[in-house]
């Protein structure tokens, strides 16, 4: 009987031992926005990790838009503030009226000729529907609107304002201007913060 006992108590803990084991959870300092890689305009892999503790301004854009000269505002807005840690990324989306219908390289040839872009642009993805893309999936579900709700990209142009830690610190719709005081104002409180 003893040995029955010892027997059982040896199976049931090799069992223990071959059961699978669970992932720890990610660290509390770990931002999500941080996790995920797009390619940029010329198809090169790029990892948001690399802007970590650096101020973000994400926004979805389009060339054939009413918003569209926003560009040269962003650009401004970019080099004024880049060498304190600003860096504005552009992500070109088809998903409003068609206004996006180029290949990244006749986005990228559009930005740069009419508006001088330098800021990083990004390839074309899509900001909402059933093939958003996880990032702005992550965004739409993390930053509420200027109503107070999450909710889903309204219209090209919108901005999402990305915190030296990679928290979403704000989040504006289109008719925001890039150099506007609202946005320029919780600009630098970000700038200001310690990562």
């Amino acid at each position: 009987m003893c040995l029955l006992s010892l027997s059982l108590a040896m199976v049931c803990s090799s069992c223990k031992q071959k059961a699978p084991q669970t992932a720890e959870p990610p660290s509390a300092s770990a931002s999500p926005v941080y996790q995920f890689e797009l390619n940029d305009i010329d198809g090169v892999p790029v990892k948001l990790e690399a802007y970590r503790g650096k101020v973000l301004l994400l926004v979805n854009v389009a060339s054939k838009c009413g918003y569209t000269p926003q560009y040269a505002g962003l650009e401004q807005l970019y080099q004024r503030y880049r060498t304190e840690g600003l860096v504005v990324l552009g992500f070109p989306a088809n998903n409003f009226g068609s206004q996006e219908p180029g290949t990244e390289d006749e986005i990228k040839a559009f930005c740069t000729t009419n508006y001088h872009v330098t800021f990083p642009m990004f390839a074309k993805i899509s900001v909402k529907g059933d093939d958003i893309h996880p990032l702005y999936k992550f965004l739409t579900e993390a930053a509420p609107t200027q109503s107070g709700s999450a909710g889903p990209v309204t219209w090209n142009f919108n901005k999402f304002l990305i915190g030296r830690d990679g928290s979403v610190v704000g989040r504006y719709d289109s008719k925001v201007e890039p150099l506007s005081p609202e946005l320029t104002g919780e600009i630098t409180k970000a700038l200001a913060e310690a990562s």
